[in-house]
């Protein structure tokens, strides 16, 4: 799936994943490729983000995305909240 989060200064990290754990505002939850469509708000946190393949960080890579553990698959990106968006195998997240 198309992974999206983007804040208002910027886009953070766009990419394909296997599955995102978010941290919602009734706890964390996660959800897989062809996923049924779902919209949430999100409360402080971090993301974590399983990719397709090994993260690479760039000169557009922002400092927000960390490796987790050494796991290049693996990133994780904080937020202060926000809202997320699963539609068409495509989730987008307005984070703050």
């Amino acid at each position: 799936m198309q992974v999206e989060i983007i804040t208002p200064e910027m886009e953070v990290f766009k990419g394909e994943a296997n599955a995102v754990q978010f941290p919602g505002l009734d706890g964390s939850f996660q959800v897989l490729s062809n996923h049924a469509p779902i919209i949430s708000a999100l409360a402080e946190g971090e993301l974590k983000v399983n990719l397709t393949e090994s993260f690479e960080a760039d000169d557009e890579t922002n400092e927000l995305v960390s490796v987790d553990n050494g796991d290049k698959k693996v990133i994780r990106v904080a937020i202060k909240g926000g809202v997320m968006e699963m539609l068409n195998n495509k989730v987008i997240v307005l984070a703050e």
